[in-house]
C-alpha cells in the first residue's frame, strides 16, 4: 500500500544539483531527451519522498517548470516519462496540473516477457526462478493467511475446477500467483506474476498436447494444488514448500516434454505494453503494433511502415499514432526513421523502461526491508549457485574480479560500484531471469535510497564491502560453495539495515 503522506511539498523553490548530478551536464549544455530524463527522475523522487500521495497535484506546467528550472518542451518530455512509468500524469485544463497515480506493472510485466524471450530465456530458467521463488512465497502464505485468504483460495480451486473443459494445461497458473500475493511480499508477487506470464508464453510455443494427456495433466495439477492448498490453510509452511517444490518439477517436465522445435512461434505474441480497460487509444495502438513485432520473430531493422502506411493500417489520427511510436520508442521496440527509406523500424529491445517501471511501483507498495532481504536471498544465492558450477571458467575470475576494484565508484544515483559484483554475478549465472529481477530489486534500492538522499558508504565502508566481496569470490573460486552461500547471506543481512 501506499505510505503515508508525512512531508511537506516541495514547492515554489529549485532543488539544489545533488551529488548524484556531479559531472553531468547542467540545463544549459545537456542535450533535451538527457535533460527530460533527469527531470523525470527528480519528480519520481519526489513522490517517493512525499510517500506516494495518489491524487496529489505537483502543481501546474508552470510552477513545474519553474521549480526545475527547464524549458517548456523538456517538462513536457519529462511528463511524459513519468506517464510511460505510471507515476503521475498531466491532468489539462482549470485546476488541472501533474497527478500522482497509482502505478501498475501489469504492462511493464508483458513488455518483459517479451523482452526475455527475444533473449534466449528458456524453460530450464524459468523454472529454476519459480523453484527459487514460489515455495518460499508458499511458506510466507501459511504463516500470514487470513479468513479472507481462505476463501480466496477455496474460491481459486472451484474455479479452476469449472475452467477444466478449457483447452491447453495452464489455466491453473492464477492459484501460483494467488499463493504469491498471500505472502505479503510485494516482490515476490509481481517475480511470480511474471514467471506465471513466462510459463504460459512458454506453453504456447508448445507442440499440442493430446487430449488424454492433456486430462492427466489437468487432474494431477489439480490434485496437487489442493494438497498445497490444504498445507497452507492449515499453517504448514514446510509441507506447503515441499508440495509446490514436488508440482513446480512436474510442470517441468511437461515444458520439456512438449517443447516445440526451434524457431517455431506463437501465430500472436501475449504481450501487451499497456492496455486494459481505459486505455488510450495510443496505447492499445502502441500494444498491437508491439505484438506484430514479436509474432513475426523481432526483425531487428525491418521496416514496419512509413508514417502514412500506419495511418491507414490502424485508422487513427497522426497525433495518435505519434504518440504510439514515443511509448514504442521509450520501450526500445521500434524507432521512426526521418527521410527517404524511412519509417517505423524494429529495433533490439532493452528492459530499462520495464524495469525502472517495476522498480517504482514496489517502492510505491511499500516493499520492506525483510520483504527485499527474502527475495534477494532466493535471486541472489541462486545466482551465486549457477556462477559455482562455473568458477573454472576463466572468465568468471576475470570478470568479478574487474568489478571488485570499482567497488567505491559512483556509477549511477544511489549506486556506488560495489552493486556490480552482484549484477555481474547475475549476468554471470546466464539465466536471464534472475538478472532481470536483481536489475529491478537493485533500480528499486537506487531509487528508495536516492529519494531518500541516503549517502553512498563512505571509503572505509567501501572497503569493508570489497573485502566481503573478495571474501564470497574466494570461496567460489575454490568450490566450496556452502561457504560462499553463508558469505553471501550475511552480506544480505548486513545490507538490508540501509534500507528504511
Amino acid at each position: 500500500m501506499a505510505r503515508a503522506d508525512t512531508n511537506a511539498p516541495a514547492t515554489g523553490e529549485r532543488e539544489p544539483v545533488r551529488a548524484w548530478d556531479a559531472g553531468r551536464p547542467d540545463a544549459a549544455g545537456a542535450p533535451a531527451g538527457k535533460l527530460a530524463a533527469q527531470v523525470a527522475r527528480r519528480i519520481e523522487d519526489d513522490i517517493i519522498r512525499l510517500g506516494w500521495p495518489v491524487g496529489r497535484n505537483l502543481g501546474s506546467e508552470a510552477e513545474l517548470r519553474d521549480r526545475y528550472g527547464v524549458s517548456r518542451s523538456v517538462l513536457r518530455e519529462a511528463a511524459r516519462l513519468v506517464e510511460h512509468h505510471q507515476v503521475a500524469r498531466m491532468r489539462r485544463g482549470p485546476g488541472g496540473g501533474l497527478l500522482v497515480t497509482a502505478p501498475d506493472a501489469a504492462p511493464a510485466s508483458h513488455a518483459m516477457v517479451i523482452y526475455l524471450d527475444y533473449v534466449g530465456t528458456g524453460v530450464e530458467d524459468v523454472m529454476y526462478a519459480r523453484l527459487l521463488l514460489e515455495p518460499p512465497a508458499a511458506a510466507l502464505a501459511a504463516e500470514r493467511l487470513t479468513e479472507d485468504g481462505i476463501a480466496r483460495l477455496r474460491r481459486a480451486l472451484r474455479e479452476e475446477e469449472e475452467r477444466s473443459g478449457e483447452p491447453g494445461v495452464w489455466s491453473q497458473n492464477p492459484l501460483h500467483v494467488l499463493l504469491a500475493e498471500l505472502s505479503g511480499n510485494p516482490a515476490l508477487h509481481l517475480f511470480v506474476d511474471m514467471l506465471a506470464r513466462l510459463t504460459t508464453w512458454y506453453a504456447h510455443h508448445s507442440r499440442h498436447m493430446p487430449r488424454a494427456k492433456a486430462e492427466q495433466a489437468k487432474e494431477l495439477s489439480r490434485h496437487a494444488h489442493v494438497r498445497v492448498v490444504d498445507a497452507v490453510v492449515a499453517g504448514d509452511g514446510g509441507r506447503a514448500q515441499a508440495y509446490l517444490t514436488d508440482h513446480l518439477n512436474v510442470i517441468a517436465d511437461w515444458l520439456r516434454e512438449y517443447r516445440a522445435p526451434e524457431g517455431v512461434r506463437p501465430p500472436q505474441a501475449d504481450s501487451r505494453l499497456v492496455g486494459g480497460p481505459g486505455a488510450k487509444l495510443a496505447e492499445m495502438t502502441a500494444a498491437r503494433i508491439h505484438d506484430e513485432i514479436a509474432a513475426d520473430g523481432w526483425r531487428d531493422g525491418r521496416v514496419l511502415g512509413s508514417e502514412a502506411d500506419l495511418l491507414a493500417r490502424y485508422g487513427i489520427s497522426r497525433s495518435v499514432l505519434r504518440e504510439a511510436v514515443r511509448l514504442l520508442e521509450y520501450h526500445q521496440v521500434a524507432r521512426m526513421r526521418r527521410g527517404p527509406g524511412g519509417g517505423l523500424v524494429v529495433t533490439v529491445p532493452e528492459p530499462d523502461a520495464s524495469v525502472d517501471t517495476m522498480a517504482l511501483y514496489l517502492d510505491y507498495q511499500g516493499v520492506t526491508a525483510e520483504d527485499l532481504r527474502l527475495v534477494r536471498d532466493a535471486v541472489e544465492l541462486g545466482t551465486l549457485r549457477r556462477v559455482a558450477a562455473r568458477r573454472d571458467e576463466p572468465e568468471v575470475g576475470t570478470r568479478l574480479h574487474a568489478v571488485l576494484e570499482r567497488t567505491a565508484e559512483p556509477v549511477a544515483p544511489g549506486l556506488s560500484g560495489a552493486d556490480l559484483f552482484h549484477t555481474e554475478l547475475a549476468d554471470l549465472s546466464g539465466n536471464p531471469v534472475l538478472s532481470v529481477f536483481l536489475r529491478i530489486l537493485t533500480e528499486l534500492w537506487a531509487r528508495h535510497t536516492s529519494a531518500q538522499e541516503q549517502p553512498l558508504p563512505g571509503a572505509e565502508s567501501a572497503a569493508e564491502v570489497e573485502r566481503i566481496h573478495h571474501r564470497i569470490l574466494e570461496a567460489i573460486l575454490e568450490g566450496d560453495e556452502s561457504v560462499a552461500h553463508h558469505r553471501m547471506r550475511r552480506h544480505l543481512e548486513a545490507l538490508t539495515t540501509w534500507y528504511h
